[in-house]
């Protein structure tokens, strides 16, 4: 259903931004992909197809489809939450299977909608990231940033110094070449070894892939640190934990990224009521 009122589109002077970037900001795709959106006919503005080029101000009603994004005040710091996975936990806002997912356990946000940053597979654990700023998450994860993600990881087995140097180097996997940044020996007793290293793409199941070709079998996966945002040690599975708004506006100046905006389905006027008690779980 159409808003009662859709407000002429704002003028160039008036507080506005490009449409493909209020879109991107909204987590939608990068600025490329949301003009090839524009150029399909999906996005309207005030009722009308969106052109490349095409300004918005706080009062536009922008659609995708069916779908509705409201523009929040200028300056306004996202939410930004650290979340400690357990395994057998999926990064989906619901599954057919009836797996628990990492949406379940989480607060509510003051305002818009959570979007993950990265994901961690079934079997993998650890910190993950969550925001309601779409551009940050695009940011984060976009190949050109080459953020890095440092992980535990525990085989059976151990490294030669062959192998370690391998891992650095670079390895050929069916969809590339892919490396490490670092390897470190964490120790460990029996079968099982520990090491620490770092990636900076997010291929599916790269680290254990990784390792399987150099005949060694992942049996943990730990996610510890994403970029500058590390695993709290307090933090018990399950558990998530806000990042305070000053530690947040640092992450997003590190990062060059200016005004932000949450995710959101409600139409201009609504609003959510505030959750009361903890922000953490």
């Amino acid at each position: 259903m159409k808003p009662k009122s859709e407000a002429a589109p704002a003028r160039q002077d008036d507080g506005t931004h490009k449409l493909q970037k209020v879109l991107a900001q909204a987590g939608l795709g990068s600025r490329r992909k949301m003009e090839e959106l524009m150029l399909s006919g999906r996005v309207t503005v005030n009722g009308q197809p969106a052109t490349i080029g095409m300004r918005v101000g706080p009062r536009d009603v922008i659609r995708v489809g069916d779908k509705l994004l409201r523009r929040q005040e200028e300056g306004r710091t996202p939410e930004i939450l650290l979340y400690h996975k357990s395994e057998g936990e999926i990064v989906s806002r619901d599954d057919p299977g009836g797996r628990r997912t990492v949406f379940e356990g989480l607060p509510k946000p003051r305002d818009g909608k959570w979007l993950a940053i990265g994901r961690l597979d079934y079997n993998t654990c650890g910190l993950l990231v969550f925001t309601t700023s779409g551009e940050l998450a695009n940011r984060l994860m976009h190949p050109r940033y080459e953020i890095e993600r440092e992980y535990a990881v525990r085989v059976l087995g151990r490294l030669t110094p062959e192998q370690q140097e391998k891992l650095v180097s670079g390895v050929q996997l069916e969809d590339g070449v892919a490396k490490c940044e670092f390897v470190r020996d964490d120790g460990g007793e029996g079968a099982n070894h520990w090491y620490r290293l770092a990636i900076r793409e997010g291929r599916n199941r790269e680290v254990r892939r990784l390792f399987e070709m150099l005949g060694l079998t992942v049996s943990r996966l730990m996610r510890v640190r994403f970029g500058s945002l590390s695993l709290p040690p307090q933090l018990k599975r399950g558990q998530s934990v806000e990042l305070p708004p000053e530690e947040a506006r640092q992450l997003l100046a590190s990062l060059g990224l200016e005004t932000v905006r949450p995710v959101t389905d409600r139409a201009p006027g609504e609003t959510r009521p505030r959750r009361r008690g903890s922000r953490s779980r």
